[in-house]
């Protein structure tokens, strides 16, 4: 499986993600604020299940690295 999620989109994930966790987690929006497990997991993976669908990918082109280490 190779990444599909460049670095500032995987940042920016991780980012949404944890503030959306916080909060949810300090009732400042509700629960539906743990939604922001989706980004932050697919931020931390380094792959998006909806970019595979439609064939995006924000990681560089010479990036052909996958999410085990080996090429």
């Amino acid at each position: 499986m190779s990444r599909n999620v460049g670095t500032i989109d995987r940042l920016l994930r991780i980012t949404l993600g944890l503030v959306l966790i916080g909060l949810a987690f300090t009732a400042t929006v509700g629960v539906w604020g743990y939604v922001g497990l989706v980004p932050l997991l697919t931020g931390l993976a380094g792959r998006c299940p909806a970019y595979s669908l439609f064939g995006i990918r924000t990681c560089g082109a010479g990036d052909t690295s996958n999410l085990t280490g080996r090429s």
